[in-house]
Order: C-alpha cells, then structure tokens, then sequence
C-alpha cells in the first residue's frame, strides 16, 4: 500500500498545553506517537510531523523526522493536514492518514486499517473506523459518536444521538446480536488530498455546528467516507494529566 501519514502536533492544547513534548519513558510523547507510524512499515519519508512549534520542530528532526511547520491559527488538525498536502506538493489523488499527536500507543494496524478501507474502496473522499457497541450506556452517552453505514459500509451519518433509535422501545439484547445495530466512530481519518483541499476551503456546516463532529462538513458536502468495523476500540489518548500518568506505567511495565 502506497500512502502517507501526517502527525498533528500543536503546542497549545487547551487541557494540557506542551503535551507533545511531555516525558513518557524518557523520550517524548509526540516521539512515541512517531513510532508507532513508523511501525505500519511505511517509508520513513512518507511521515510528517506537522507543528506550529519551533520546539517540537528542532527535537523530532534530532531524531530524523520529517517536520512541517504549520500555521497557529489553524482551527481544526484537518486544516493543518491541508496545510502540510500543499507544502509537500501532493497529488490530489494521495491518500494521507491523520495519526493524532496524543495517541502514543495507538496500535500500528489500526493505521493500516484506516489506510486500506481508503485504497481498497471506490469513489469515497475519507475513510474511518467503527467498533461495536458493548453497553447501554455507551449507546447513550453522548460522548459516544455513533456511525450508521449503508449495506456497502459507507457512512450515512455520524450522531451523539442514539441511532439508529428504538421507535418500541431499547432492547439490550441487541447488543448481543451478531450484527449490532449501534457501533462507535472511532476518530480515525484517512483522505485523499482533494478532499483536504475542500474540507480546509469549505464553511462550516449546520449539522457539524450542532453535532460538534467536524466529519459532518465532508458529508453535507456529498464526501462520501468508507467505514471499517473492527473488533474493538483502541485505548483513549491524552488529554488529562491522569492521562499522561496512565500512559508512562503502561510504558514502564
């Protein structure tokens, strides 16, 4: 498989700012999220960094990566990949997977996964992950974003909302199901660099506004995005200094 991986790494996090550089296991975070890119076996070329810190940028080159520096006002990590696409000169028909900064122990072949749903697929703009639910409560935790797929596995719509909904009533059952009916968006992204381009250019839409999914934008314009189900959802990154600390035991052990 032939594509690329672009790692967002801003400095100014609201929850916890200059997490990228923060010390798990005597390196730093974003280099450990660096790894595991290098881990789908890709081209060490086919990785960048892509920062709006001069920091971040002098200490990952110390360890040979590539890094592009990017703009500080960039609203959204989608913006900065469209950012990045147009400064390395990349093919409208490139496909480019966004590897959160903050995921340092985010599995490799949830990033190859993310990668084939896109190649493999046809006349889709994106491609993205999904689970199945395990509870009740996750169905209706709005924390949960939930994805309704066609029978082609492409996505008809993202929700907080508990869809598809229970006109009779919630039956738990379900969830034992071989095919459940509720399964979770897990928030990884492949695209190819034409749809970067729209999405950076394109306004925000009602639908995203109100849902507060920026994936919404891609479907309002007509995007469509190819979902993978796989068996279960990767760990939550860092956001929290509990976070942090959960990470560097799992590293320590």
């Amino acid at each position: 498989m032939t594509f690329k991986i672009t790692i967002p790494a801003r400095f100014g996090s609201s929850r916890l700012p200059g997490k990228p550089l923060m010390d798990i296991g005597g390196k730093p975070m974003i280099w450990h999220t660096y790894q595991r890119a290098l881990e789908t076996g890709i081209d060490s070329d086919n990785i960048v960094i892509a920062t709006d810190n001069d920091e971040i940028l002098q200490v990952m080159k110390e360890y040979d990566a590539k890094v592009v520096m990017t703009s500080v006002d960039h609203e959204s990590g989608t913006d900065r990949l469209a950012e990045v696409a147009e400064k390395m000169g990349w093919s409208d028909d490139t496909v480019v997977v966004n590897v959160q900064g903050d995921e340092p122990l985010l599995p490799s072949e949830l990033i190859v996964q993310t990668a084939r749903a896109m190649l493999s697929s046809t006349n889709v703009g994106m491609a993205t992950l999904a689970c199945a639910m395990q509870s009740e409560e996750e169905v209706f935790d709005p924390n949960c974003v939930k994805v309704v797929c066609d029978q082609n596995g492409k996505a008809l719509y993202f929700s907080r909302a508990p869809i598809p909904f229970c006109r009779e009533g919630f039956d738990v059952e379900l969830l034992n199901a071989s095919n459940v009916p509720w399964n979770r968006h897990i928030g990884m992204y492949a695209y190819t660099v034409q749809t970067l381009k729209r999405l950076s250019t394109a306004p925000v839409a009602q639908i995203e506004s109100l849902e507060k999914l920026e994936q919404l934008r891609a479907m309002w314009l007509g995007i469509d995005i190819q979902v993978a189900i796989i068996d279960k959802a990767p760990g939550h990154g860092v956001d929290t200094l509990e976070d942090l600390e959960r990470v560097r035991e799992i590293v320590a052990s």
